[in-house]
């Protein structure tokens, strides 16, 4: 069987998801993987076939989305190029994690695909929103990499489609501990936005991770780390709490390992809206923003003693026998008319 696995490269979840599934999936046949978009500061340790440039968002120094800058990027004639030249039609199977190129090349040449990931979660209405839609958001969420088939993944089975989320096998091996330290990777928040902050709630540590670092060092009680898997992983094994974004992988994981969370869900991402939305219910703090204006609710997060909920980790190979199963029939595809 051949397979083409396409990852989606607008953050660090896709590539570390990626790694995790690929030894499974090459138990089924010969995997081509596609790289897709440029945000990613993790590399990709595992074989790429092809790269596109794809659809990337980028973001405002303070923890917003930068619309202006995303807005310049796009280009619908690369795009459709991008589509045309991805030969999807010799694969027996095409597994989207929410690329657009890959979504849209299956549409033009009428071939079946499943979007497997985070975002599949979405096409069902049970999974959480925030308190107000946001129909925009709704529609990229729905629209931006279409599929004949979703699989998704998110912190709770919320319907009979979707899946606990892929953790990693250093973690589900893992003896975590607490060294006191607080664990934070905000990747939409430059150095200058919070290090004041965190310095003032010394002598508490933060082991800070940051895609403008390239060597770990120490300035008073904040710890600098490049964005790496490795430095990554042992940090929030062994911290107290982690301060994230509204992403899935990274919160999926600070619950695995039953850490305290802190949420700061990207302003204006939608996604991570709904995220923090689905964290809420299940008791996690969510911040709109880290300022000095909101410092002080901060610094209660901090002292407050929050015992993390459980959560469930993937069966790998059941929820690919899952994919392999469903009816991928290029026969009559009226999903794409």
């Amino acid at each position: 069987m051949k397979i083409l696995y396409s990852v989606q490269a607008t953050g660090n979840g896709h590539i570390s998801r990626a790694h995790q599934l690929y030894p499974y999936l090459c138990q089924q046949g010969k995997v081509d993987i596609l790289l897709s978009g440029s945000n990613a500061t993790l590399n990709m340790d595992i074989p790429v076939k092809y790269t596109a440039q794809g659809m990337s968002l980028f973001y405002s120094q303070c923890g917003g989305l930068d619309y202006l800058k995303t807005l310049k990027a796009f280009n619908y004639n690369r795009i459709m190029m991008e589509a045309r030249n991805l030969p999807v039609e010799k694969y027996d199977l095409i597994i989207n994690d929410f690329d657009h190129i890959t979504a849209r090349a299956c549409k033009l040449k009428k071939v079946p695909s499943v979007q497997f990931g985070h975002q599949g979660s979405f096409m069902s209405e049970l999974t959480p929103r925030p308190l107000k839609k946001n129909y925009a958001g709704e529609w990229v969420l729905k629209k931006y990499a279409p599929a004949t088939h979703y699989v998704g993944l998110h912190f709770e089975r919320y319907d009979k489609f979707i899946f606990p989320p892929v953790i990693k096998d250093i973690f589900l091996t893992a003896a975590p501990a607490d060294h006191g330290h607080i664990t934070v990777y905000l990747p939409s928040y430059d150095k200058v936005c919070l290090e004041t902050i965190f310095r003032q709630a010394a002598p508490l540590e933060f082991h800070w991770f940051i895609k403008d670092i390239h060597e770990p060092f120490r300035d008073g009680n904040i710890h600098y780390f490049p964005v790496n898997q490795k430095y990554f992983n042992e940090s929030l094994i062994y911290c107290h709490g982690l301060i994230t974004g509204g992403g899935f992988e990274t919160p999926a994981e600070a619950l695995y390992l039953k850490k305290k969370l802190l949420t700061i869900p990207i302003n204006g991402q939608y996604e991570q809206q709904c995220n923090a939305a689905a964290l809420e219910k299940m008791g996690i703090q969510k911040m709109e923003i880290l300022d000095h204006k909101t410092k002080e609710l901060f610094y209660q997060w901090l002292k407050t003693d929050i015992k993390s909920p459980v959560i469930e980790a993937n069966d790998i190979p059941a929820t690919i026998q899952y994919i392999m199963q469903l009816d991928l029939s290029r026969n009559g595809n009226a999903l794409f008319a």
